[in-house]
């Protein structure tokens, strides 16, 4: 399968002037993924201000993983294979489907799925985040320049805000593509989630998009956003697919499954910049050309992933989804939402 791929694919180099992104460029933005425990603070400091939206969450899978997952047969079958003794203990299963937080000398689990597990450990940036302009500015009150300096400062403190699609896709490809040979060559985990798509996955279920509405409704998101949280996720789902491959090792599910997925990736992107002759997309797709989807081919892989993701953060930042309705027919509508 490897072998039938490998050609496909031709790396050139390209150059980003990141002068463009003012002080939000990529190279700017907290690129871990990983939350400190230290720095989380927990949903119940989240819901202070947005209780909604943690009533969404509560009725969501995410939330609920953190009671249910352990006692799952197939979930103590991986655990087994791999040696694992508390599904609640290793870090391995930590990662993916909990929250942890620091108690003292150790961390500890505090819920499944959560607030920062999306949106980034919220310590550096909560403060922030919270205040309008001082002490006697409410959010109502917020001048448009100060809502612009709150959201870029949250951001380089380690914000992951949906103002930039691109931090919130690459949220969930971190853990949707299961990016750990052994946990799925070994240990029988899915080798990510195949039918990922960032529109009918985060508009379903998931969606909290209260903020909107200042609180009375939780809206969808307009066709513009949907446009640009579409291919948004496109290329974000090729960045991590490809760093996803990058790890494999051999000829097997793991590294087989996530080349597959990089292709169709970068197919579905062609299919795109066909009818959108965008700048950004091309960047992608030029950077993709040369390399080849094999194992053992790390270094290459991860470079090339590293300019997709710059090419789809600043596509999320620059890009108008008032100019991409050519690509309507594309975008899954609200029947297919999960």
């Amino acid at each position: 399968m490897f072998g039938s791929i490998r050609s496909m694919f031709v790396l050139t180099s390209v150059v980003i002037c990141w002068a463009c992104c003012e002080s939000t460029c990529h190279s700017e933005v907290n690129p871990e993924l990983a939350n400190d425990p230290h720095k989380v603070v927990g949903a119940e400091n989240c819901s202070k201000c947005h209780e909604n939206e943690l009533n969404v969450w509560k009725q969501t899978p995410h939330f609920h993983t953190f009671d249910t997952l352990h006692r799952k047969p197939e979930a103590q079958q991986i655990a087994e294979r791999m040696g694992i003794r508390s599904i609640k203990r290793d870090e391995t299963c930590m990662q993916c489907h909990y929250t942890s937080q620091q108690d003292g000398s150790r961390s500890k689990l505090i819920s499944g799925v959560s607030c920062e597990s999306c949106h980034g450990a919220a310590k550096d940036w909560l403060t922030i985040h919270n205040d309008y302009g001082g002490p006697d500015v409410t959010k109502e009150m917020e001048s448009d320049a100060h809502r612009r300096k709150r959201r870029l400062t949250s951001m380089k403190n380690g914000m992951r805000n949906p103002t930039n699609l691109y931090l919130v896709a690459r949220s969930c490809l971190n853990c949707h593509t299961t990016p750990m040979e052994k946990l799925v060559n070994v240990g029988g985990h899915p080798a990510g989630s195949q039918t990922f798509e960032l529109v009918s996955w985060s508009q379903g279920m998931v969606r909290h998009n209260f903020v909107r509405s200042n609180g009375t409704t939780n809206n969808t998101s307009d066709s513009a956003r949907l446009r640009q949280m579409f291919v948004v996720g496109v290329m974000a789902d090729l960045e991590y697919s490809l760093r996803a491959t990058a790890q494999a090792t051999e000829k097997a599910k793991f590294g087989i499954a996530n080349a597959e997925r990089a292709n169709r990736a970068r197919l579905l992107l062609l299919s795109l910049q066909e009818r959108l002759d965008d700048p950004y997309i091309q960047q992608a797709l030029d950077a993709i050309k040369v390399v080849r989807l094999t194992p053992n081919n790390r270094e290459l892989l991860e470079q090339v992933a590293d300019q997709v993701g710059s090419a789809a953060f600043i596509f999320a930042q620059k890009s108008d989804g008032a100019t991409l309705a050519a690509i309507d027919d594309l975008i899954p509508p609200p029947s297919q939402y999960k």
